[in-house]
């Protein structure tokens, strides 16, 4: 499952007990490790945590997570940069771009260690049936509002029926099989689940950031503002500038703060976006020690654009990351929803215009592999054919699949990586002509229609354009008129929003336990829902069918060979064309901080980082030996470089007027 909300450097997105039951009396604390939920009824459980499969890895006693440094000191400034822009405090519509609003707590939180287990936040503990067709939380009594105010169960409830008919569309997919909520008591919650298959809904739940109904009432929940909303978490909003910078602040009395899963995670008294409309700058930015830390996704700027003094001495340091915690293939994704690209042979001929070893040898110094799942590089992804519970799932709609399926490993098309990539144009002729195109006068043409082949690929990046080209040309080679479209930020939201668009660059993050988001990302109730994220408009009642099975595998065996069954159907689709992935998180940062020693499995995150005081001096003295710039720590926003050349400019309009006085006749 994806978390939707928890502040970082993210998104970024679902009643009826016996009167018994619901009245029983509070039971003593959970014993140690040998017993990690307590019956309190028939098959009924209570536990501070609650796991997808399996069992919690920490038990009811732990005291901290292990990849945390518990006594991690707190203070100092963390700068961080954003692309684009914001115009909005409010992430959970589809309206605006909201930028980093401090947090909202959930019910439960999510062990970065661990493929899905959830540990008690708000909620104190956490009680369940055997199947799971219902779940009640007890929240902590001192769980507290910025304003002061206690979290209520009132706040639970106006929360999830506020996201399921106001919120972003993700959210009704999310909460959909939740029947009802009610409260129990003072501060207990119980919400009912339409089916007892989905093991998934207790977590799901758990995941829902709770939001301050008593604030809400009051103003516009559908609309865009750029009043930072009232929170519960251990940042809120001190400052901002629309569109330039947002300033978060520690909360000094966060309720929070002490609780085990909180511990050691937190750290920095200041986090500052400052936002930069094209990465470029922001590594000019992070090379100028006006951004602390980068996450790099460019292959070609991570081998080339860090060098110097500051790298060589150790002061700018690079690091990957291995993490093979979730999937992430980068793909051209197609829109089904429009001609051309609701033929299956079409987008398969499409695919052979790319030539992926190419582009990875000349633009990326060969740092990818070649995306052949869309849940590489994890267990979830199929490969070689179909076997054992996978091949059993599958055969249950063999007669409407592709044969291919069965009888093929799914590989994307390969080339020599020379640049002209003649067999696979060859390949792709073939699969047009099967798909009811021609040549006619040097273009490709419907053969009944005589309609050309072109469509548009939108893109918001510049530097896309390098990839496109050659691919662009490929198609050219076919008769096929491919136009680049370079829009801005906001024209490039909107239009996703409304699926205005007929090819894209996009990439969909996959978590190790998949379960409802998939009904987003291929459903067919999503696919003309806008905003959705089914980028392609897949209406496939098979895939459907198989995204139900993912939800309702009750071991994670299954879940695993059902993840397979569905992954294998989406790439015999052809709905995209698969692109890059790595396998590797790349960070260039300054070495002012401390980290823990341990990189839990969803990869590493300043969330647990912290501000060593020595690090960050000997940087400071460094560049003021090296470079006459601003201590890091200063987050007013001053920059000597703007003086300087603001300086400059002041110089240069003195001289003009100087000049222009001089030739002006003596009277």
């Amino acid at each position: 499952m994806v978390p939707l909300v928890r502040l970082s450097v993210a998104v970024l997105l679902a009643v009826s007990a016996s009167s018994a039951l619901a009245q029983a009396p509070e039971m003593p604390a959970v014993p140690v490790v040998e017993v990690i939920e307590t019956a309190i009824g028939p098959q009924v459980y209570r536990a501070h945590a609650i796991a997808m499969h399996g069992e919690p890895k920490f038990g009811p006693d732990f005291t901290h997570f292990d990849y945390v440094n518990p006594d991690a000191p707190k203070g100092g400034v963390l700068r961080l940069s954003a692309s684009g822009t914001f115009d909005s405090f409010h992430p959970y519509i589809p309206k605006g771009r909201s930028g980093p609003t401090g947090s909202v707590e959930t019910l439960l939180t999510q062990s970065a260690d661990e493929p899905f287990t959830m540990y008690g936040l708000i909620a104190e503990t956490i009680e369940w049936p055997e199947d799971r067709s219902w779940v009640t939380f007890t929240l902590r009594p001192e769980a507290r509002w910025h304003d002061g105010r206690p979290i209520t169960v009132e706040d639970v409830i106006w929360t999830l029926e506020t996201l399921k008919t106001k919120g972003a569309p993700i959210y009704r997919f999310y909460y959909g099989d939740v029947e009802r909520a009610e409260k129990l008591g003072e501060r207990r919650v119980k919400f009912s689940f339409t089916s007892n298959e989905n093991r998934e809904l207790p977590l799901i739940v758990g995941q829902m950031p709770v939001l301050p109904k008593h604030y809400w009432e009051t103003r516009d929940f559908e609309s865009t503002t750029l009043e930072p909303p009232l929170g519960s978490g251990p940042y809120r909003v001190r400052e901002f500038e629309a569109a330039r910078y947002i300033v978060l602040e520690r909360v000094e009395d966060y309720w929070g703060e002490d609780l085990p899963v909180n511990r050691g995670q937190d750290n920095f008294d200041t986090i500052r976006y400052d936002y930069y409309l094209d990465p470029t700058v922001i590594r000019q930015a992070v090379k100028a020690g006006k951004v602390d830390i980068f996450s790099e996704n460019s292959a070609k700027e991570w081998t080339q654009s860090y060098e110097g003094r500051a790298l060589d001495e150790g002061f700018l340091k690079k690091e990957q990351f291995l993490d093979k915690s979730s999937g992430r293939l980068q793909a051209f994704f197609m829109n089904t929803r429009r001609p051309p690209f609701d033929n299956r042979k079409l987008r398969q001929a499409l695919a052979y215009a790319f030539d992926f070893e190419w582009t990875n040898r000349t633009l990326y110094y060969d740092s990818y592999l070649h995306g052949e799942s869309f849940f590489a590089p994890t267990e979830l992804a199929s490969s070689g054919l179909p076997q054992g519970e996978e091949l059993e799932v599958l055969e249950r709609y063999r007669d409407r699949l592709p044969p291919e399926v069965f009888t093929e490993t799914y590989k994307p098309p390969a080339t020599d990586g020379s640049g002209w990539p003649r067999d696979n144009l060859r390949e792709a002729f073939r699969l047009l002509d099967d798909a009811g195109w021609e040549v006619r006068d040097l273009k490709m043409v419907n053969k009944e229609t005589g309609e050309p082949l072109r469509f548009e690929f939108m893109i918001q990046q510049q530097s896309l354009e390098r990839v496109l080209l050659p691919f662009q040309r490929n198609l050219a080679r076919l008769g096929i008129d491919m136009r680049i479209r370079f829009v801005d930020t906001s024209q490039y939201i909107n239009r996703l929003r409304e699926f205005d668009f007929d090819m894209i660059v996009f990439g969909i993050g996959q978590a190790l336990s998949p379960g409802n988001e998939q009904r987003a990302y291929w459903g067919s109730a999503a696919a003309d829902q806008p905003g959705s994220r089914n980028i392609s408009g897949i209406k496939d009642p098979v895939i459907d069918e198989l995204i139900e099975l993912v939800i309702t595998a009750q071991t994670r065996e299954s879940l695993v060979a059902r993840t397979r069954a569905l992954d294998r159907v989406l790439l015999w689709g052809h709905y995209v064309i698969p692109n890059l992935v790595s396998p590797y998180d790349r960070l260039v940062h300054w070495d002012r901080f401390g980290m823990p020693e341990k990189v839990p499995l969803n990869g590493p995150s300043t969330t647990y980082w912290w501000l060593d005081p020595a690090k960050s001096a000997a940087v400071d003295n460094w560049r003021a030996r090296t470079q006459d710039v601003p201590s890091a720590q200063d987050d007013s926003g001053s920059d000597s470089l703007f003086r300087f050349a603001l300086l400059g400019i002041l110089l240069i309009v003195a001289a003009m007027a100087f000049r222009r006085a001089m030739r002006r006749p003596a009277s």
